[in-house]
């Protein structure tokens, strides 16, 4: 989704859908590391006197440490790509939100002939607003969407159509072709980077390894409420990190989204 210019269009549905995917995902990596650890500590009891040496059990503590320690790396790889993808889609509309108004006023400066030009604009951004960061979470697009979507593309032509009178109106026109091309770039650059960058084959190994890690820290763990509650406050953070390396990964959906105020103010700018 773009603050300027066509492209899909976002519907609460779809923005429920991955708040619900990103809550399955964490709730998911709660239940496995927990139930693993609690696993762990039942097979301590069925195991022979043989198996729970210490002997044996630095044998697993070494080679369980050196599972935690890729699990780390790869939860730290998996974090910072998530966290790239939400700057870069937060540097994006912010630098769209200054692109906008720079449009606005180089239009304005050109003459009165521009003003149909900058009512597709503010509707455009006004429209873009409304799908991608609704008043109400239950928001849907007007019946209107598609021909504002398509008004977006039409603003650059409209430019072109300009027929400048003098030396200032050309200078104008040329600059304000410029950066309408920017922000229609923009728009690709968002579309490019929205599905995020995680892939779902290391939220999926990172899941088994954090199963792992959890059943060997119960594997040789005494049973009673204490190490129970640890575990369960460990296995709950883990979770959370998890969600949150989701909800970065989708910038414009879910709980954690980028912020809109940058494009709200351009909106309230627009026109003045």
């Amino acid at each position: 989704m773009a603050a300027f210019g066509p492209g899909p269009v976002l519907d609460c549905a779809t923005a429920e859908e991955e708040v619900v995917s990103a809550i399955v995902v964490g709730s998911l990596t709660l239940v496995c590391t927990f139930v693993g650890a609690l696993l762990g500590m039942h097979i301590k009891g069925m195991l022979p006197p043989a198996h729970v040496t210490k002997e044996s059990q630095d044998v697993v503590r070494l080679g369980m440490g050196l599972v935690a320690t890729m699990t780390a790396l790869l939860l730290g790889l998996v974090t910072a790509s998530a966290k790239s993808t939400f700057d870069s889609q937060d540097a994006v509309v912010r630098s769209s939100a200054a692109n906008i108004l720079a449009l606005d006023r180089l239009l304005a400066a050109y003459g009165p002939e521009t003003e149909k030009a900058r009512d597709d604009l503010r509707q455009v951004v006004a429209y873009r607003l409304e799908t991608t960061w609704p008043a109400s979470p239950r928001t849907r697009p007007n019946q209107g969407g598609f021909q504002l979507v398509r008004s977006a593309e039409s603003i650059q032509t409209e430019i072109l159509g300009l027929t400048p009178a003098t030396d200032a109106q050309r200078w104008y026109k040329s600059q304000a072709l410029g950066v309408a091309q920017e922000v229609l770039k923009s728009r690709w650059r968002i579309l490019s980077t929205a599905e995020g960058s995680v892939p779902a084959a290391f939220l999926i190994v990172l899941l088994f390894w954090l199963m792992a890690t959890f059943t060997s820290f119960g594997l040789f763990s005494p049973r009673n409420g204490t190490v129970i509650v640890v575990f369960f406050i460990a296995a709950l953070s883990v979770a959370a990190a998890v969600f949150l390396i989701l909800e970065l990964n989708q910038p414009l959906d879910g709980l954690v989204k980028v912020s809109a105020d940058p494009l709200r103010y351009a909106l309230e700018n627009l026109g003045k």
